[in-house]
């Protein structure tokens, strides 16, 4: 996003009243400016405004009055400009819409709520949601899940994958006696995809089975689709939060986005005795990997010289005396290290065999292809799911997109299934976009072998 001077200098001016996190959800904001582009009927300066109070937001209001609407406004703008784009652009801009009325907006202490819009959105889909409240208000937690599921069930309704809708989550409860409002937040204009998963401080609204049970629900037309228990927070799931904004990020052509995921630290490497493994860069090009300025054609040899760095740091430390324990210690964190650069050599050239040779691995899952049928769940038309209710447990649809994108995002998360067959399930989904019934099936079975 290229914020003007203007923009900037207003954020500023509000910081005392208004604990900014206004950029916390970066990439969306970018995206969501790039729909207003296309027809700025209110000529709203920019997103950003509207997750800001009603002193601060009319700054960059445009020709909106109301301001407790404006981020309600500028979605249902966004969205109407989307559904003038085709394919994969309209489903992302569609999504980005959503996602980005559902984002909290700033209020003036910790545990305030926003006030809600009084307004009727143009378009249903953004008038089935509402913003995340502040985590330490008084029922956050129930009303953000509930706001979370409700958004899970509008991004599948436009071809979207539901489980996109965590992206819109919020921060850890802070501290109602802290005067400073500052709470668990962050703001980072610098960070192209967003501080709140780049930092890990995304805090999950609710469960992936309860997202999936959600939107299957509401495609069944049961009444309690999200009866279950709140999801435990825990790392794994906010790792995975992170890793689907940068996807996302990419997928919705932001450059920024791209460029955080091509430059990537692929050592992952925990110890720590001497210093930390130094990083191991994603670069690209005919030596792809980067140590210290060193460059490497094998994933297997960076990762080694990483190791072998530490090491000898490591050994510096234990025979200046700064380290207890000797530099036995030093070589057992070495042999741990390249015991883990060879798994991750390995997965690296199993990768490169899938692309060459065509045969994919689903990871913990099978057959991840898509059935077109009469009758399933019982309707009254032919309609698409998954073959394999097992391990991609997602109800029937009539958009084949709400399927593909299921599955596609099953098989990165659940099944951990590696790059290459992750690209060949998104590469289906292209294929099988603006096909209708057994053809679009049959082209998104195609890309996957089956």
């Amino acid at each position: 996003m290229k914020q003007s001077v203007a923009i900037l200098s207003t954020l500023a001016a509000f910081v005392a009243a208004e604990v900014p996190q206004e950029l916390s959800h970066k990439f969306l904001l970018t995206a969501v400016q790039e729909l207003l582009q296309i027809n700025n009927v209110f000529q709203i300066q920019d997103p950003v405004f509207g997750l800001l109070g009603a002193a601060a937001a009319i700054e960059g209001a445009g020709l909106v009055t109301n301001l407790d609407c404006l981020q309600q406004i500028t979605a249902d703008e966004a969205f109407t400009n989307a559904l003038t784009l085709t394919g994969v652009e309209r489903v992302n801009g569609l999504a980005n819409a959503l996602l980005f009325r559902a984002l909290e907006k700033n209020t003036g202490s910790v545990g305030l709520k926003s006030v809600d819009c009084d307004e009727e959105a143009v378009n249903a889909e953004i008038a089935a949601i509402s913003q995340h409240q502040d985590p330490a208000s008084e029922g956050a937690a129930q009303i953000n899940k509930d706001i979370a599921l409700a958004l899970a069930v509008q991004l599948a309704a436009v071809g979207a994958d539901p489980t996109l809708a965590l992206l819109a989550g919020t921060f850890a409860p802070g501290d109602l006696d802290d005067n400073t409002g500052a709470g668990n937040t962050c703001d980072d204009d610098d960070d192209p995809v967003g501080c709140i998963f780049t930092q890990n401080l995304i805090v999950p609204d609710a469960s992936i089975e309860e997202i999936n049970a959600a939107v299957e629900a509401a495609g069944a037309g049961a009444a309690d689709a999200a009866d279950a228990a709140a999801a435990d927070v825990d790392a794994e799931l906010v790792a995975d939060i992170g890793d689907l904004a940068v996807r996302t990020a990419a997928d919705s052509g932001i450059v920024a986005g791209v460029a955080a995921r091509q430059n990537a630290n692929v050592q992952s490497f925990a110890g720590d005795l001497g210093g930390a493994a130094p990083p191991v860069i994603e670069v690209g090009g005919d030596r792809p990997f980067e140590v210290n300025g060193a460059t490497f054609v094998n994933i297997g040899a960076a990762l080694e010289r990483s190791c072998a760095i530490q090491n000898n740091a490591c050994s510096n430390a234990a025979n200046a005396g700064q380290l207890e324990g000797g530099t036995g210690q030093c070589g057992e964190q070495e042999a741990q290290c390249k015991a883990q650069a060879a798994q991750a050599a390995k997965t690296k050239r199993r990768a490169n065999k899938v692309r060459q040779t065509g045969a994919l691995d689903f990871g913990s899952c099978s057959d991840p292809s898509i059935i077109f049928a009469d009758g399933l769940d019982g309707r009254n038309e032919a309609s698409f799911a998954p073959a394999n209710k097992a391990d991609f447990s997602q109800g029937s649809a009539l958009n084949i997109n709400i399927i593909s994108n299921f599955i596609c995002s099953a098989l990165s998360s659940a099944c951990k299934a590696d790059e290459a067959t992750v690209q060949a399930c998104e590469e289906g989904q292209a294929a099988a976009d603006g096909l209708e019934g057994q053809d679009a099936a049959d082209a998104f079975n195609a890309a996957l072998g089956i």
